[in-house]
């Protein structure tokens, strides 16, 4: 039977069960690493760059800033302003990480609260959509609701397209925001 011999001395500057690294199997996993990511970037194709569009919408309100706050703060508010279902599926009501889902089949979380706005996203959204309420004073007595959209509109590919839908989300955001000045005007 033959010996294997004995082991390989330790480079200097090394312990016990460290040995110099082989460069030859350093080469080879150099070399799979970069098949596997030219491998990994021929598959995935190339990657659109994100066209974001932002729609800031406003009204004025003839009320103080926390009055109009306190009627349209609540999370899922937005039921009454758009006739649709919501209810928070998950968290508590008006907390950040609290779930709503709108019209039974739209889930958007509450990532940001501040003491008169809150930030929402729809995580599963191919757009990567987020919206913000918030109420700001505006002198005396009065206040202004901002309502601004964020989104990708690459996925929508064509100019037209594109212009559509941005004529689509500012004509209902609009509505929304009629909505929310009516309830916050009422008494």
């Amino acid at each position: 039977m033959e010996s294997l011999g004995a082991p390989a001395p330790l480079a200097p500057g090394t312990t016990c069960g460290q040995r110099e690294p082989n460069k030859r199997g350093r080469d080879m996993a150099l070399r799979f690493d970069l098949s596997v990511l030219t491998f990994m970037a021929l598959v995935a194709g190339p990657v659109a760059a994100a066209d974001y569009v932002t729609l800031p919408l406003e009204t004025t309100v003839d009320r103080p800033a926390d009055t109009v706050w306190k009627k349209v703060s609540g999370y899922c508010d937005i039921a009454a302003w758009v006739k649709v279902s919501c209810i928070v599926t998950s968290g508590k009501p008006g907390e950040v990480g609290a779930v709503r889902r709108i019209a039974d089949s739209l889930d958007e979380v509450l990532v940001a609260r501040t003491e008169r706005s809150y930030t929402y996203a729809q995580p599963k959204s191919p757009i990567d959509y987020h919206g913000t309420v918030e109420v700001r004073a505006d002198g005396a007595g009065r206040s202004r609701i901002l309502y601004t959209l964020l989104y990708d509109a690459e996925p929508l590919k064509t100019a037209d397209a594109k212009a559509a839908d941005r004529n689509r989300r500012t004509s209902q955001f609009t509505a929304i925001l009629t909505a929310m000045k009516t309830a916050a005007e009422a008494n």
